[in-house]
């Protein structure tokens, strides 16, 4: 076996090479004969002292496969996939096998839990289709920092909601009040200009009933892929998906105004919809086609609403009604985007290809519509209402 200081060194002097690129000359002393596996004594042969920190975790897992491997040998493409950060059958091999890190119990068989660590324990089976996995979120996790990206965005617009109702004395369909589209937040065709109302629309609502839809699916949603996957994947897909909602608005429908998160909200169900589907088998989550369709039926019927009071009659003084549009972006921003990013837990999204894709396609998609928004409208001669 190798000692704990010995593959210390050996890592630092891995890393080290791999940083540097040479991959090749690393290989050939690794493994000399070139049969893809690395002997443990090779290992130890190679130390040398590098002042080089190394994550204890990655650390933790590196030992464990070593150690869990009764040939005394390692695979070398699997080392080079665990020290680059891509997650590979390494990761799994490493904490299925290691003793240092995480027990060998199902989480559901452990007792003795706080309320806390419960409440972790139904997020990882809740969000995560792999056993492997889930131990693995469910020991390593860490309260801070805590998920309050989906928090905020709630409480700010719950406030704002509640000003607005104050102040207009309505709390249903609040857009036939023409002060209403008065408001510096929400989207309108006449102020394309203002860049920021592409995003602020969000924290405005046709109504309460479209306020509680989306604050309900936020936190019970939002916040388990917060928890699991960080604040910043989880901020990018939700706001990717209120962008993607007014921009698309502005191309497909472009008489017509937006307002409410629902762009944001349809990102991150669709991606947990897909995902949970993508992998049946592997969720653990009770009820689980109950919910499924349960989920479908509530989205369904919101864009039904929208459609609805997109299209329905309006008042002379209040113009057309909120586009439903960016409810159907932010779906497809969730399952293309919003997928990657769920199905890679653990796992650097810079090193996928698919990536990269899907972020150059996003690039070209809001370059298109900033042209769009600059010269289409005159070119068409569309006849936008006037702004309030």
């Amino acid at each position: 076996m190798v000692s704990r200081e010995g593959s210390s060194h050996v890592v630092s002097l891995y890393c080290s090479r791999l940083s540097s690129g040479t991959f090749s000359q690393t290989q050939s002393d690794l493994d000399p004969e070139n049969t893809g596996f690395i002997a443990v004594e090779n290992f130890t042969s190679l130390v040398e002292h590098h002042e080089l920190q190394l994550d204890p975790s990655k650390l933790d897992m590196l030992l464990a496969l070593v150690q869990s491997n009764e040939e005394g040998q390692v695979c070398y493409q699997e080392l080079i996939e665990l020290m680059s950060s891509k997650r590979s059958s390494s990761f799994r091999r490493a904490i299925a096998n290691g003793r240092r890190t995480l027990q060998r119990e199902i989480l559901l068989d452990e007792t003795g839990l706080g309320l806390y660590k419960r409440f972790v324990r139904y997020v990882a089976y809740e969000i995560l289709p792999c056993e492997t996995d889930r131990r693995w979120y469910f020991h390593q996790n860490r309260l801070c920092p805590p998920p309050v990206f989906i928090a905020i965005v709630t409480i700010v617009q719950i406030i704002v909601f509640m000003c607005y109702g104050i102040m207009l004395n309505k709390w249903v369909l609040q857009t036939y009040q023409p002060d209403f589209m008065k408001s510096p937040l929400v989207y309108h065709p006449g102020h394309r200009a203002q860049v920021w109302r592409f995003f602020s629309y969000m924290f405005m609502h046709v109504g309460l009933e479209q306020l509680g839809f989306n604050a309900l699916l936020q936190l019970m949603i939002g916040v388990p892929l917060e928890m699991v996957h960080g604040i910043l994947r989880i901020s990018l897909l939700y706001m990717a998906g209120v962008l993607a909602g007014s921009l698309t608005v502005s191309i497909t429908d472009m008489r017509a105004p937006v307002v409410g998160g629902s762009g944001g909200v349809y990102a991150l169900c669709s991606a947990h919809l897909a995902n949970v589907v993508m992998n049946w088998a592997g969720m653990r989550c009770p009820y689980k086609l109950l919910r499924m369709i349960l989920a479908l039926v509530c989205m369904s019927s919101e864009v039904g609403r929208a459609v609805w009071l997109r299209f329905s009659p309006p008042l002379p003084s209040s113009g057309p009604q909120p586009s439903f549009m960016a409810h159907l972006s932010g779906a497809v921003v969730g399952i293309s985007m919003g997928l990657l990013i769920l199905r890679s837990y653990e796992e650097s999204l810079q090193k996928q290809c698919s990536w990269w894709v899907i972020v150059f396609s996003f690039i070209t998609f809001l370059l298109f519509a900033i042209f769009w928004n600059i010269f289409a409208y005159e070119l068409l001669g569309v006849q936008i209402p006037p702004p309030p």
